[in-house]
């Protein structure tokens, strides 16, 4: 048995808006580092915690936490479409694992994930069913949200299971890190946005098409800065970065949604995904981060970082 991890922020734009040049380069240089790193561990199993931006969950049934024994890529912002490579009844133990661990944990036999779990799959792994994958859906979108601690109690969950395995296995978490992109919420959102949080599932490709141009056009405008979205918050991003290289992750427990939000963006959430992977970890022993990469980049609208680490 053994744990690696890479962490790393997704961007639906990283296709479709271009940072300079250097920036681009670095953002490369990040990938096919963490790429390396992923490759040289040559994982077994992935379990990937990631979240979802109203195409495979809605407001019909939000849970906080979700494990699927099936999954299907939804194929938005030319993402990979089609079902993952998941060990089911590998994931069915891991369900009832969690459970047995006093944490109500959702399954789905048909989990529908989108870009913010495939293109980490597709970036160090080279597809979404290279690798058997267990996917395990983290909400950071949607009120109300559950504790951070609830959070990090998920992932040392997940990780005790993980640890019992004659496996080499490859932890995920996708999201983040400070960023508040054009995702409506619910509080504020007209009749036409709310029909769509409350179950937009298999949109037309013509309707898929003009959201996914909305939130293109808005990442343009945000590094322009004619976008009125909340700003990055690169001293946040690094502080939270630093707490998970730390190994010690209870002071994250304290963490309060509300203040995440208006420090970091509302989909700031997304970093609940980097404390499960960061726990699930720390739960198989003592770990160190290999490399760690950040910068806030306004043309993905994202604060953004990529982590890598293993057990030692």
């Amino acid at each position: 048995m053994s744990l690696a991890l890479v962490t790393m922020s997704h961007s639906p734009l990283l296709e479709f808006n271009d940072p300079p040049a250097e920036v681009k380069a670095e953002v490369d240089a990040a990938f096919a580092q963490a790429r390396s790193f992923v490759q040289d561990y040559d994982p077994t199993l992935v379990v990937a915690f990631a979240p979802d931006h109203y195409n495979g969950f809605f407001h019909d049934l939000m849970p906080p936490f979700c494990i699927g024994f099936e999954a299907l890529g939804v194929g938005d912002y030319g993402t990979a479409e089609g079902p993952l490579d998941v060990p089911a009844e590998l994931a069915e133990r891991l369900a009832q694992h969690v459970i047995d661990r006093d944490l109500d944990v959702a399954i789905s036999r048909r989990m529908e994930i989108d870009h913010g779990a495939v293109q980490p799959l597709e970036i160090l792994l080279g597809g979404i069913d290279t690798v058997p994958t267990v996917p395990v859906f983290v909400n950071g979108v949607a009120k109300p949200f559950t504790s951070m601690r609830r959070v990090r109690l998920l992932g040392e969950a997940v990780g005790s299971f993980l640890a019992t395995l004659d496996e080499r296995v490859l932890v995920i978490g996708s999201g983040g890190l400070s960023h508040d992109p054009p995702v409506p919420q619910w509080a504020t959102a007209d009749a036409p946005a709310r029909k769509l949080l409350l179950d937009g599932r298999h949109p037309t490709a013509a309707a898929r098409d003009a959201r996914q141009q909305r939130v293109i056009e808005a990442g343009r405008a945000f590094a322009a800065g004619t976008a009125t979205m909340r700003d990055l918050n690169p001293e946040w991003d690094r502080a939270l970065m630093k707490t998970l290289a730390s190994g010690d992750l209870t002071a994250i427990d304290t963490m309060d949604p509300e203040k995440m939000a208006a420090d970091a963006g509302n989909s700031a959430h997304e970093v609940r995904t980097w404390v499960a992977a960061f726990a699930a970890l720390g739960a198989a022993g003592r770990y160190a981060v290999d490399t760690r990469y950040y910068r806030p980049i306004r043309e993905y609208i994202a604060g953004f970082g990529v982590m890598t680490a293993r057990t030692v």
